[in-house]
């Protein structure tokens, strides 16, 4: 009879081999030559878990290997401190970043913002969204989280943390010390599952994992004001001949053009709308944001 620690080692083991095989490189159907494609690094700061994150991905990893001259493959960091190092040390080359991981890492070293995700409605914002149990009736809006718990995702996401801050502390005259207990979790589904759970009374997620949950037994209480899509950048040092192919490949899909929409459908939603260009003073609004809550006595990770 096989020992239980002898099934977890085979299922590890399964685990290992399928990861290894699904990072090896492309290869060509032509004459079964591996592709002599340059490789490029994408990663992006963990919204979810890094399961969800491989199956909302990886679909535009495809979409820019099969529409530019490079291969595209996704590394995924563990927290976001880590893709910061990913970016410094050239691990990766493009990255999806929030804003305010965007602001520390410029602080650093030299990226450049290229693009911009499209909302639902063709413009380049998102929200930040305050949720709680469907059936809690005490909380129904932004100043009843006063002496409540809240979770919010990582102390560096600009939409699971500093930007509901904000809206506490400028908006609704809430401070962390008028909750009856808060705590930072590494996933923004991680804050949406906890509620659910009923370990906190309510938390802060972007707005698209609010819309993914909100029909599993969440509601939205509260909303931020707009924020500066999720910035793509670059490595300032990256040749302009990748970015540029980078920026036609996504910059040419338009969501409304049913072929378009069929590829882009198979995206996560914070990107399967499209894209518009940025640049390093679309984030000034989050500048603002962390200047505010550092006057306020909150401490910002750098």
């Amino acid at each position: 009879m096989v020992s239980l620690r002898m099934k977890l080692r085979y299922v590890f083991i399964s685990l290992f081999v399928a990861v290894s095989l699904y990072a090896q490189p492309a290869v060509c159907s032509e004459k079964g030559k591996v592709s002599s494609k340059e490789v490029i690094y994408f990663s992006a700061i963990t919204l979810y878990h890094p399961i969800v994150m491989y199956q909302r991905y990886q679909p535009l990893m495809d979409y820019l290997t099969k529409n530019t001259p490079y291969k595209f493959e996704l590394k995924l960091s563990q927290d976001y401190r880590n893709i910061i190092n990913f970016l410094k040390n050239n691990d990766v080359q493009v990255a999806l970043l929030g804003g305010a991981t965007y602001l520390e890492a410029k602080e650093q070293f030299n990226l450049v913002p290229i693009l911009k995700p499209l909302g639902h409605d063709g413009k380049p914002y998102y929200r930040s969204v305050f949720i709680a149990r469907a059936d809690n009736k005490k909380i129904t809006k932004l100043s009843d989280l006063k002496g409540k718990s809240v979770a919010f995702a990582s102390e560096r996401s600009t939409s699971g943390y500093l930007v509901p801050l904000n809206e506490l502390y400028a908006k609704g005259g809430i401070t962390l010390r008028d909750l009856s207990k808060h705590v930072n979790l590494k996933y923004h589904d991680s804050v949406a599952r906890e509620i659910l759970r009923g370990n906190f009374d309510a938390g802060a997620v972007i707005d698209a994992v609010a819309n993914r949950f909100e029909n599993r037994g969440l509601k939205i209480i509260a909303f931020s004001d707009p924020i500066p899509g999720l910035p793509v950048v670059v490595r300032a040092d990256l040749s302009p001949e990748i970015v540029n192919a980078i920026k036609k490949a996504l910059l040419s899909l338009n969501y409304n053009n049913p072929e378009h929409r069929k590829i882009m459908e198979q995206w996560d939603e914070e990107f399967k709308y499209g894209f518009a260009e940025a640049e390093d003073s679309d984030y000034n609004p989050i500048r603002a944001i962390v200047d505010y809550l550092i006057k306020e006595g909150v401490k910002i990770p750098r």
